[in-house]
């Protein structure tokens, strides 16, 4: 089992910046897809970033330029810098851990809400 603890979110200005954590406890394998997926109010959830274990970047057209997604291996965390923020960015943040053993295992946080004001 694996246990995702999400940090850092909040209420916001337009053009501001945030910060989001994401730790991860339990049984992580060596090699695994860690991301943000966020649900905005009224709409499905949608991959923000996702980066691998080696380091393999993949961002939503939406935030590419703006968000930047990071990882320290040795702490199994995983980072997203949030900049120049828009109203459209106020949803739910979700982490994400997708490992393949026997067969994949996906794990979510319990997500923390992001709000943008204009």
């Amino acid at each position: 089992q694996v246990h995702l603890v999400e940090s850092g979110g909040g209420l916001v200005q337009a053009g501001g910046s945030l910060r989001l954590s994401c730790a991860a406890s339990g049984s992580i394998f060596s090699i695994n897809t860690m991301g943000w997926y966020r649900q905005p109010p009224g709409k499905q959830r949608e991959l923000v970033a996702a980066i691998t274990s080696g380091g393999t970047t993949n961002y939503a057209d939406s935030v590419k330029g703006r968000f930047t997604i990071s990882r320290d291996n040795a702490k199994n965390t995983v980072y997203l810098q949030m900049n120049s923020l828009k109203p459209e960015d106020t949803a739910v943040y979700y982490c994400n851990l997708k490992q393949s053993g026997i067969r994949w295992y996906e794990y979510w946080g319990q997500g923390t809400q992001i709000t943008v004001s204009s």
